[in-house]
């Protein structure tokens, strides 16, 4: 074997953990190698949250121009060129993956182009697109293949009439109707984006309510906005089996008691991801799956020794954040620095970029009673905010959760504009180990959105100023 293929770290998967993984190693001196089968930057890059974005920056710019008339401008005859919504979209993705092979490039990471898999004492056979087939050696392995799309049997996307979220990005046309099965971040997200665009958008999940993650009243809140937008959503739903036409789909489904038959354009299959455990050479070692994802413990650590799995394939959250700073941790665990630490998952943002956007932190009300904690909530709505209403976006809700006892911040909760970005500060609070008191004597800028987050603080302690 040639000095070339040996490496100090080997990484299998170039997504959001893959790459920050081989980035962090190769500042610390390991001689890393990357192996990547399709695009680097992984799905979130390529197909997830940066593209997706972009197609709802899109949908963000239509709705403006529609109401064009309440900021003092005449807009007539606004079309939609969808054709170029769809090409900003992949050439922002491309551009972006284009960058992180420049990143690669300057940290000297080595990428092979092919398919990695275990092969047994700390060698990885990659596999290229010519199908020949070469050996590296590493002294420690790190698997980052991700997750896809999870199918229901008879529901499988056909890429044409239905489609998983691959397909909802690139359509040949904008259907006329669209049903959304799911309700997570990723079904609510194409939802958003294809009724702002004026489709016809049915929502269907399976649990009481959408968002199922987030905050119950932050739920509500946000179904009541979708609705107000024109979009149907049943819940506690349950759907029958697809009835495929020429052109459209035909699904039965049971809600709230009744039974509902809809016949629409396109279907969006959004129930969840598994993680790319197969064809890794999994089967001749000690590594542990569970429900579809490889079982590690604090350090990303899996039963292999010398193997680790980080981001998607190693569970929830299923977000590219989480599987950055967990290849942070792993590759500073593996060149021995002594202050790591485990990554804890309550300090983890979650954010959903429909309109209205949501974003939390932490634990919702619910969660933090059920785990025994006497609590303050505190609420300030966006109509109380001078920006919002300068914005023109005056519909949303910072809510905060605290430990009555000791102060400490629990969760905290928000519909609306921009909260996406605001969610970090009460992110940084959580890792601070913040208390109310320590949030009421932090001075926020006027006039700003963030201005409802120190409101909301003093809210759950009977002092807001100005609601």
């Amino acid at each position: 074997m040639s000095a070339q293929q040996q490496f100090d770290l080997i990484v299998i998967g170039g997504g959001p953990g893959g790459y920050v993984a081989a980035i962090r190693a190769s500042q610390l001196g390991l001689k890393t190698a990357l192996i990547e089968r399709e695009h680097l930057g992984g799905i979130c890059l390529n197909w997830g949250c940066i593209p997706t974005k972009a197609l709802l920056r899109s949908a963000e710019v239509y709705h403006l121009m529609q109401h064009a008339e309440d900021f003092g401008f005449s807009v007539d005859n606004i079309t939609i060129n969808f054709e170029k919504i769809i090409k900003r979209s992949r050439g922002i993705a491309a551009q972006l993956s284009a960058g992180i092979k420049h990143l690669m490039k300057k940290n000297k990471v080595t990428v092979f182009d092919g398919h990695g898999k275990l092969a047994g004492g700390g060698k990885v056979a990659v596999e290229g697109k010519d199908k020949k087939t070469q050996t590296l050696s590493g002294k420690h392995i790190i698997l980052a293949t991700g997750a896809r799309a999870r199918v229901l049997e008879g529901k499988e996307p056909d890429g044409k009439l239905i489609w998983d979220y691959k397909n909802a990005m690139v359509p040949d046309a904008m259907p006329k109707s669209l049903l959304v099965v799911g309700s997570g971040a990723i079904g609510i997200e194409f939802a958003s984006f294809y009724r702002t665009l004026g489709v016809d958008v049915t929502v269907v999940e399976v649990v009481d309510r959408i968002l199922p993650a987030e905050d119950a009243e932050i739920s509500a809140l946000a179904q009541k906005q979708f609705e107000k937008q024109g979009m149907k959503i049943f819940t506690s739903a349950q759907i029958g089996d697809f009835k495929k036409g020429k052109d459209s789909v035909t699904v039965p489904f049971e809600a709230g008691g009744k039974k509902h038959e809809l016949t629409v354009d396109r279907v969006i299959m959004a129930v969840g991801i598994v993680g790319n455990v197969e064809n890794l050479g999994l089967e001749n070692t000690k590594i542990k799956i569970d429900r579809a994802h490889v079982t590690v413990n604090e350090w990303s650590e899996t039963g292999e020794k010398g193997v680790y799995a980080i981001g998607d394939l190693a569970g929830p959250p299923w977000l590219a954040h989480k599987a950055s700073h967990e290849a942070v941790i792993c590759v500073e665990k593996i060149a021995g620095i002594k202050d790591v630490h485990p990554l804890k998952t309550g300090l983890i943002p979650g954010c959903t970029y429909a309109m209205p956007q949501v974003a939390s932190v932490g634990l919702t009300e619910a969660a933090a009673k059920e785990k025994g904690y006497k609590v303050k909530i505190g609420r300030f709505p966006f109509i109380g905010n001078g920006k919002a209403i300068a914005l023109g976006d005056a519909d949303g809700l910072v809510k905060t959760v605290f430990d009555e006892k000791t102060g400490e911040l629990l969760g905290a909760h928000m519909i609306g504009a921009e909260v996406t970005e605001l969610i970090q500060g009460f992110g940084i609070a959580k890792t601070l180990e913040t208390t109310e008191a320590e949030l009421m004597h932090t001075v926020f800028p006027h006039p700003t959105l963030s201005e409802m987050m120190h409101e909301s603080v003093l809210d759950a302690y009977g002092r807001a100023l100005h609601f």
